[in-house]
């Protein structure tokens, strides 16, 4: 392990130096040197561990005194051991980089700002309003940023004051025989700073709850278990965080004539048996109004129609699935003597037909015999 480096000559100042020049030394080198200006530089890293290391023990009057006496061995029963990384330096300087910077660092940050909460809501949709499309108006109730105090929790006139037991860095040391153990101040709880003066609408809080109705517009054909986001209409972020989105979560309910298949509808019609049989024309329900639909003659039970593109609209392309029409032939019931005797010469005339038909083929083969 090599010597380390006089921690006056780091910081480029004289032994004398005030705390103001010791934080103006300190500025300049940990722009220089800061992580986020120098990605993946070692040789950066290291200057920039080793001036947080420099200006940890200059500014503080009990440990540079002890070092002006004694060098780097009289901090050695203080239980300073130097920065582990980057996170124990931004935790140390929070308050000061915000400073030298204007901002808070990205890799540390002591602003209690986060993302809002998602929120989710459930919305039931008739079959036709899913996949045709509807606009309709929701009411939550989330967090949103209080209007009085804007979001930070502080009354009217005051702002958060940084926190005097951890001077604003959110965590507090204590030496442990050579070990430093860094734990969450517990009079901030780790925010660096504390509301003097709570806002009187949100007691400090700077979220009160509220009742807001939303638009949600569904597109056509949107499916049972669909998902759409409404981007920053979830809960409000705290202490000014940009706000979480809401998740509207599609529940269809069934329709009593169509059911669907991925962008097909389904359908079935019942016919009578001499529709089947003869053929008609019948007009069937779709998607946007009824359609002429031709049976021809000697239709089955089963037989499936098509209305080509009359389906539901695609969320993924611009066209449409099919309505699918399968049929059903409905046998009569509760028939009238008249009726009766019309289907019982039907049949004979069937009957002497299908005879007929056999008397032929077997005429066609006499000389065929079994064997």
């Amino acid at each position: 392990m090599g010597t380390k480096r006089d921690y006056y000559e780091i910081l480029n100042v004289s032994r004398n130096a005030t705390d103001n020049e010791l934080k103006a030394a300190y500025r300049q080198l940990a722009l220089k040197y800061h992580p986020d200006r120098n990605p993946d530089d070692k040789s950066a890293e290291e200057k920039f561990k080793e001036a947080a290391e420099a200006y940890e023990v200059l500014r503080d009057p009990e440990k540079r005194s002890l070092y002006d006496q004694f060098g780097h061995a009289g901090l050695e029963n203080t239980g300073f051991q130097g920065f582990g990384g980057f996170e124990d330096i931004f935790s140390s300087f929070g308050d000061i980089f915000e400073d030298f910077f204007g901002f808070r660092s990205r890799r540390h940050s002591r602003s209690r700002a986060m993302p809002g909460a998602d929120l989710r809501y459930d919305l039931s949709l008739d079959f036709m309003e899913a996949v045709l499309g509807t606009e309709t108006e929701i009411k939550i109730e989330k967090r949103a940023t209080c209007p009085d105090c804007g979001g930070n929790g502080c009354e009217k006139g005051t702002e958060p004051e940084t926190c005097r037991h951890c001077s604003g860095a959110g965590q507090v040391s204590r030496s442990q025989g050579f070990f430093t153990v860094r734990t969450t101040c517990p009079t901030c709880r780790g925010n660096g700073q504390i509301i003097v003066h709570p806002c009187a609408e949100c007691r400090g809080i700077g979220q009160v709850m509220v009742n807001k109705k939303v638009a949600v517009k569904i597109p056509a054909g949107v499916d049972n278990g669909s998902r759409l986001r409404l981007t920053g209409e979830g809960e409000a972020g705290p202490y000014g965080g940009p706000p979480g989105d809401l998740y509207v979560f599609i529940h269809v309910k069934p329709h009593e004539f169509f059911t669907r298949r991925d962008t097909d509808i389904i359908c079935e019609i019942q016919i009578s048996f001499i529709q089947a049989a003869l053929g008609d024309k019948i007009s069937v329900p779709t998607l946007n109004g009824n359609k002429m639909l031709e049976i021809p003659k000697g239709t089955q039970p089963g037989d499936v129609f098509y209305f080509n593109g009359k389906g539901i609209p695609s969320l993924r392309t611009r066209g449409r699935g099919d309505q699918i029409i399968q049929v059903a032939v409905k046998t009569p019931t509760h028939l009238t003597k008249k009726q009766e005797a019309i289907l019982k010469e039907f049949a004979e005339l069937e009957n002497k037909k299908l005879s007929n038909k056999l008397k032929t083929i077997l005429k066609g083969d006499p000389g065929k015999t079994a064997g």
